[in-house]
Formats: structure tokens, C-alpha cells, sequence
């Protein structure tokens, strides 16, 4: 129960996508009912239901305008927060040309808020998938064992796993952490193994019972001869693959990867084209604008995509 719950960020996130999904949902209903348009005469009719939109989308979407602005002081443009940002604050702009125009034909500002209400939602509901997947990584890495105890002579010598040799006995004291794998040769105890398999139930483990590393032991005193060296027991072999899972993406990865790289600024380039070719033949700018506005907020790089890139960082980290 301890991954579901969530971090203090994502709680703020939580709680800020439900303030403003209350308000946007209060204002679209007031909008629809009384007509939000009607509190001013024209051309200042648009102005008031402008105004409480714009809070909303203020609360739900401080953030993606800062980001789009922080990245294209870095040189960073078409990323999925300036598309976001264009589409919807240019869904704005063409309400406001709509309000002035058309004073009793306005729209557009409940359809900016929504779109980025929803990419705020799937942004947390992702960032969420993230945490767990980084918690789970976490516990995972617990299991690496630091010490290893070593009959040598008349005692035992406290030494690292990596030092001990195949066919040594180790001495693993209740409460540790079994650091090689091998067979008892003697004790009987049991063993917590659901770091490894999951299972919740200890496993009882006698003389001549082979015995993994990463379990831990819990009752009595085992002592157990080394059948595999470090580098090639189990534990070492998990943590190698949760190490290395940054560096093994697939074909389809590699190829979303680079076809990422042209797939953003061609549908930038065909967006200008849709508002401004058509616009040019048939006279009628706001129609071709708001289509190539709408074209425009909708291929936003996949969040599948960033999720992933963001699991390998997490992973290499």
C-alpha cells in the first residue's frame, strides 16, 4: 500500500486539477445558462467571460506556460509545452477576434481550458505511473547485500560479497540479508524471499537446501557454502538488469525515437499551411485559423513517449 500513495507533489497536482475542474465546470454551466457574454454590450462582450476562463487556465496551466517559456530561452521550441501553449492561447486570441466580430457568437474559451485541463490530466496520471515505477526501483535495490560473513580460520571475517570465493561457508545471522547464493550445510530457519518472488509467506530452509541471495533470514543462524561468486549470483543478476534497462530499448523505441525528432516540426509546418493557404483562397481567416489551431493542439509529442524517456532516467539514476 505504501506505492499507492501519493508524493506531496502530486497531491498539489491533485488538488489543483480538481480547484480548477470545479471552477471551469461552474463557469461552462454559468456560461450556458445566463450567457457569460450578455454582462457586457458589445464590442465589450467578451471581456468578462474572458476573464474568468482565464483564471482557470491560469490555475490549471501556470506551469506548461513556464516551462514553454523557460525552454525557448534555452533553445528548446517545439516541445509538447510550446504546442500546448500556442494552441490553446491561440484559441484565445481567436475568441477574442470571435467576441469582437461577433458579440453574439462567443466561443472558444471553455475549448482552450478544456484541452489543457485534459493534458494536465494525463500528465498526472503519468507522473503517477513514474513515482510507483521509482519506488518500485527503490525497494528493488534494497536487496543488494553490503557485507558478507566468511568462516576463515577459528572465526568469521566480515568482508565484502565480492571477495568471497566459490565453496567458502558463510555464516548469515537472523535479521540479514543472505549475500551469495549456496547450500546450507547447516542451521534450519526461514527466509523472507518476497523482495525476489513476491511471495508473502516466509519459506522454511534446511541442510542441504539450496538458498538464493537477497532473501532474508529471519529465526536461526544458517551457515551456507558458496556455490556461485558475486557477479554471477541472483541478486547481482537483478540489479544488473534494472541497471542496464536504460541502455535496451526496442526497434519500435528506437524508432518512435527518431521519427520524434521530424514528426513535430512537420505538423508545425502543415498547421501554417492549413490556416494560411485556405485562408488566402477563401477570404475566411478565422474558420482556417481555428482549424489549424485545433490540428495544432492535438499532436503534441506521445506521453508514452516522455513517460518512458523519464522511466530511463529514473532507472539510470
Amino acid at each position: 500500500m505504501e506505492n499507492a500513495k501519493l508524493s506531496k507533489k502530486e497531491k498539489k497536482n491533485l488538488l489543483r486539477i480538481l480547484i480548477a475542474l470545479v471552477l471551469f465546470a461552474a463557469v461552462f454551466i454559468a456560461d450556458k445558462i445566463v450567457y457569460l457574454g450578455g454582462v457586457f454590450e458589445s464590442p465589450a462582450a467578451w471581456v468578462f467571460p474572458f476573464c474568468l476562463y482565464l483564471a482557470v487556465y491560469l490555475i490549471i496551466g501556470y506551469d506548461v506556460l513556464w516551462r514553454a517559456i523557460r525552454n525557448i530561452a534555452h533553445g528548446q521550441v517545439l516541445d509538447e509545452n510550446f504546442l500546448m501553449c500556442l494552441a490553446t492561447l491561440g484559441a484565445f486570441a481567436l475568441a477574442i477576434y470571435r467576441g469582437v466580430t461577433m458579440p453574439d457568437n462567443i466561443e472558444g474559451f471553455d475549448e482552450a481550458c478544456a484541452v489543457l485541463l485534459f493534458y494536465q490530466v494525463g500528465e498526472f496520471f503519468q507522473e503517477y505511473a513514474t513515482g510507483k515505477s521509482r519506488k518500485s526501483i527503490s525497494a528493488l535495490m534494497d536487496i543488494r547485500p553490503d557485507y558478507a560473513n566468511v568462516k576463515r580460520g577459528n572465526g568469521t571475517e566480515r568482508v565484502d560479497p565480492e571477495d568471497v570465493k566459490v565453496g567458502e561457508v558463510i555464516v548469515v545471522n537472523p535479521g540479514e540479508r543472505v549475500p551469495l547464493d549456496g547450500v546450507v550445510v547447516k542451521g534450519t530457519s526461514a527466509l523472507d524471499t518476497k523482495a525476489l518472488t513476491g511471495e508473502s509467506l516466509p519459506r522454511d530452509i534446511a541442510c542441504g537446501d539450496e538458498i538464493v541471495s537477497g532473501s532474508v533470514n529471519l529465526t536461526s543462524q544458517l551457515e551456507v557454502q558458496v556455490t556461485k561468486e558475486f557477479y554471477d549470483s541472483t541478486v547481482s543478476k537483478i540489479l544488473e538488469l534494472v541497471e542496464n534497462a536504460s541502455e535496451q530499448k526496442s526497434k519500435a523505441e528506437n524508432f518512435i525515437t527518431k521519427f520524434a525528432k521530424y514528426y513535430t516540426p512537420i505538423v508545425v509546418g502543415v498547421a501554417v499551411l492549413l490556416a494560411v493557404v485556405p485562408g488566402i483562397i477563401t477570404a475566411d481567416w478565422s474558420t482556417w485559423i481555428y482549424r489549424a489551431l485545433s490540428f495544432w493542439s492535438s499532436p503534441s509529442p506521445s506521453p508514452s513517449l516522455r513517460g518512458s524517456a523519464r522511466r530511463r532516467a529514473t532507472v539510470s539514476s
